[in-house]
């Protein structure tokens, strides 16, 4: 009998240990978490508030313009692109690494600027600005604004890749831009693939204020159509 009741003390000793264990691991998952949330959270708002910065430095620059009617001839070096069908609206940085693309889309300096002849190309974060560019389909517009003019490009491609294949960055005879993220959008760890949407030049025209983004009549008598030489690829 007294041996029975030993062993079950034993059994119940061996029991409370085993649920301290779970209790010790259980805190320091929830604390783990707590913290990667936290830093996610300060990443996310550290982003919001350089990109309120320089949207509040673009707007300044431009406002004297926009009073006068004039359009806003400011070449401060920055570029801002919008993708009506993604959902974006960003001040462009230069550079693409991982502190710059922290911030915000990121050119690439070794291609040109947007709007200028060649292969132009912005890469940014599948899960911040670039989420949602899978869903651009051949013709969706991607609108670039850079030194007073507004410059309205065209998709016609968009194709997967690995991350060695290097020549979606080849120089091209067209004004083209062309837009990177890592795939699949929603891939839990780091990317297998890169996503890659290109857009030729359609038009390019003064860029009288914000309404030239949403009106095309604002800039339907100033803009000026760009022929497309060849099909697409």
């Amino acid at each position: 009998m007294q041996w029975n009741l030993e062993q079950q003390q034993q059994r119940m000793r061996i029991l409370a240990q085993g649920l301290r264990r779970r209790s010790v691991w259980s805190t320091a998952l929830m604390a783990i978490g707590f913290a990667l949330l936290a830093y996610v959270g300060w990443c996310y708002s550290a982003m919001w508030y350089e990109q309120h910065t320089l949207a509040k430095e673009w707007h300044e620059h431009r406002a004297a313009a926009a009073q006068n009617g004039q359009p806003a001839v400011v070449d401060d070096g920055l570029v801002r692109v919008v993708i009506p069908k993604a959902g974006v609206d960003a001040i462009v940085v230069d550079g693409v690494t991982r502190k710059e693309l922290a911030v915000g889309p990121g050119h690439m300096p070794s291609t040109p600027q947007p709007g200028e002849v060649g292969n132009s190309v912005i890469s940014a974060h599948r899960d911040t600005f670039f989420r949602k560019i899978a869903d651009l389909r051949s013709g969706d517009e991607v609108i670039v604004r850079r030194a007073g003019k507004i410059f309205r490009f065209s998709v016609f491609r968009k194709q997967i890749v690995d991350p060695s294949n290097v020549s979606v960055l080849k120089p091209s005879t067209d004004t083209e831009l062309t837009l990177i993220t890592c795939y699949p959008t929603y891939f839990i760890g780091p990317a297998p693939k890169r996503l890659v949407v290109t857009s030729r030049l359609a038009s390019e025209a003064a860029d009288y204020g914000d309404q030239s983004t949403t009106s095309t009549a604002a800039t339907s008598q100033a803009a000026t159509p760009v022929a497309a030489s060849g099909g697409a690829h």
